[in-house]
C-alpha cells in the first residue's frame, strides 16, 4: 500500500510527469494507492477542475480518515520531531500513513524525515 502525499495527486496528473508514471505503473503491479483525507483536502482547494477531481479519485483505493488512532500518533510525532509548528500538517499526514502500514509516496521527503524513526517508511 502506497500512501499519497498532496504533490503527488497535483503532479499526477501532469501528462509525462514523473509523478503520473510513478502512479500509473503502481496501479499496474497492483499497489492500492490511499490519500489521507487531509490530503484529499488541500489537493481539493485546488485549483482543480471536476474532471481531475475525478480522475485522481479513479486511481485511489480509498480515502483514509483522521480518526482517534492517527491523532495519536500524529501528537506522539510531533512531540517527537521537537513541537515545531511547521510540523503539525505532515505529521498527521505520516501518521496516516503509519496506522495504514503504507510508504509515503512524497516529493517534500526532507520535511517527513524527522518521522522516520517512528515508523515512517518512503515509497
Amino acid at each position: 500500500m502506497i500512501c499519497l502525499d498532496t504533490n503527488y495527486l497535483i503532479l499526477g496528473l501532469v501528462a509525462g510527469s514523473r509523478e503520473s508514471r510513478e502512479l500509473a505503473a503502481w496501479v499496474a503491479a497492483g499497489e492500492q494507492l490511499v490519500a489521507p483525507s487531509l490530503v484529499w483536502f488541500e489537493f481539493l482547494c485546488g485549483p482543480v477542475t471536476e474532471v481531475q477531481v475525478h480522475t485522481m479519485r479513479a486511481f485511489l483505493h480509498e480515502l483514509t480518515p483522521f480518526d482517534e488512532p492517527q491523532a495519536i500518533v500524529a501528537a506522539n510525532l510531533f512531540n517527537a520531531a521537537a513541537r515545531k509548528r511547521s510540523t503539525r500538517v505532515d505529521a498527521m499526514i505520516a501518521a496516516t500513513a503509519i496506522v495504514a502500514d503504507a510508504a509515503l509516496a512524497t516529493n517534500n521527503a526532507a520535511d517527513f524525515l524527522p518521522f522516520r524513526e517512528s515508523g515512517l517508511r518512503f515509497a
